[in-house]
């Protein structure tokens, strides 16, 4: 299933019972933050929130605020248009291990996946509703034509403050279309963007992102970058720019292929970039490199921490379209769990099968909340050979944004890395510190304040798996406590009888 616009898909929520609504006016300054907080902290994540009236300066918004909006397993699955986030990775594993078929039957399931993969191409059409109300900007950052209130601005969006010590406004939600100058591939990546003022912006391209590498193409050339942000549109737009895709790999082909429909793209009205048509809001503009950088943040982060003030290039906006009703979607980082962990946890799901066919004895993964993203990794793999566990670190943190990985717990098959108690049952019960310990520096994610340098530091791999003779252990291996099947069958059936 597909959703042509916020509106549509918080209208789906609402009929799911996923939605609470709030008609009185409350401020993009910290009171949506305190709220939306609140709600994703619930079991569960809570419902989405949908702010009818947000305030900026006192002054009621047109445009409502859509927050929360995918931080549940249920949304999360919605947004993908799946009844389970297991049913949609799934389905891209049978994508990914196709094999010739052997048969007739073969055929007709190969045939069935061709024809999903004829939606997964972008189409581009000649206009769309993210256009209907079109705002362009002269040289001095003035919009163009109409009174100010009918021309908004960047400032006249519910662009959120969200935490007390925040430099200003973040738009935490943008979709950041960039191109390769070299081979014009197109990237979408998601990085905060510091509200200046009316016309400029931060740009928090970290350095290991692909947005940071198509700029620094763009400055070795001395050629002006042309940017463009959307918001909104058809949710798993939004998950597919977080997707740890591989550097080159179009994300709106996995969107297109997620939401059984192609992506209907739109040339800018000021560059040549292509965004999607029914997005709700889209943002044109362009980084000149030969300007000095621009201080940005501090930012209440998604590790829990304010990230410091550094520096990073503005991005000037050149136009500013919507749609006529258009929503304004948000989030919220901070202190775990948030509405991101659900996001996380898709994304891990969805590329399992792809993990896998590198990694066929990895059973499952698990992202936990209190690690927020990357700084702890649980994994259990079916273990056959001394030091196998190792060979899954090593693996891991050479895969994509595993990198920025600080801890990696590698334990049996027969461990629910879900169940974080379970984890640390055998982390703790299986390894001895000393042997079981390996220590290894690399990237470290550019947020992480405990690093002595910036965006490089150690990491720790624990091997909690049962120990095997070829890894040096002479002693006997116990076995597990476990209570006898017939004993565990016959106390069930006593209980059922007892209610």
């Amino acid at each position: 299933m597909s959703f042509e616009s916020c509106g549509e898909f918080v209208a789906a929520l609402a009929a799911a019972g996923e939605l609470r609504r709030f008609s009185e006016p409350l401020a993009t300054e910290l009171e949506i933050t305190e709220l939306a907080d609140r709600e994703m902290k619930k079991p569960g994540g809570g419902q989405a929130l949908l702010i009818e009236q947000p305030t900026i300066n006192g002054q009621i918004s047109p445009f409502p605020v859509a927050i929360n909006t995918l931080g549940s397993a249920k949304r999360m699955a919605m947004s993908l248009g799946a009844d389970s986030i297991d049913d949609a990775a799934a389905e891209l594993g049978s994508l990914v291990k196709a094999k010739p078929p052997t048969g007739f039957r073969d055929a007709l399931k190969l045939f069935g996946t061709a024809l999903d993969l004829r939606h997964a191409k972008p189409k581009t059409v000649n206009d769309g509703p993210c256009k209907e109300v079109i705002h362009r900007f002269d040289p001095a950052g003035k919009p163009g034509g109409g009174s100010p209130a009918e021309c908004p601005t960047l400032l006249n969006l519910p662009v959120l403050k969200c935490w007390p010590m925040d430099a200003g406004r973040f738009i935490t939600l943008p979709c950041v279309v960039t191109q390769d100058p070299d081979t014009g591939e197109r990237n979408v990546g998601m990085y905060r963007m510091q509200v200046f003022d009316a016309q400029t912006t931060g740009m928090h391209w970290q350095l290991q992102k692909v947005g940071a590498r198509h700029g620094r193409r763009y400055r070795e050339t001395g050629q002006r970058m042309p940017v463009s942000v959307f918001l909104g549109g058809d949710p798993v737009y939004t998950f597919c720019a977080t997707a740890p895709l591989p550097d080159g790999l179009d994300e709106l082909l996995l969107a297109g292929y997620l939401r059984k429909k192609s992506v209907p793209l739109v040339k800018c009205e000021t560059n040549d970039l292509l965004v999607p048509a029914n997005a709700d809001f889209i943002i044109e503009g362009y980084v000149d490199f030969q300007e000095p950088l621009r201080r940005e943040g501090p930012f209440g982060d998604h590790t829990g921490y304010y990230s410091l003030a550094d520096n990073y290039p503005a991005f000037h906006v050149t136009c500013l379209t919507h749609r006529q009703k258009a929503l304004y979607p948000a989030t919220i980082v901070g202190q775990p769990p948030m509405e991101d962990f659900y996001i996380g946890i898709a994304s891990v799901r969805l590329f399992m099968p792809v993990i896998q066919m590198s990694f066929p004895e990895i059973v499952d993964i698990a992202l936990p909340a209190e690690g927020v993203f990357h700084n702890l990794v649980f994994v259990s793999i079916k273990k056959t050979y001394p030091f196998q566990a190792y060979k899954i670190m090593h693996g891991l943190w050479g895969l994509g944004q595993m990198m920025f990985a600080k801890y990696i717990i590698v334990v049996d098959e027969d461990v629910d890395v879900q169940n974080t108690s379970q984890v640390l049952f055998r982390w703790m019960a299986n390894t001895d510190p000393q042997r079981d310990l390996i220590l290894t520096k690399g990237p470290a994610d550019i947020l992480d304040h405990a690093t002595s340098q910036l965006a490089v530091g150690s990491k720790a791999g624990f091997d909690a798996t049962r120990k095997l003779a070829g890894e040096g252990f002479a002693r006997e291996w116990p076995p597990l406590i476990t209570m006898d099947a017939a004993v565990k069958k016959k106390i069930d059936a006593l209980l059922k009888t007892s209610v």
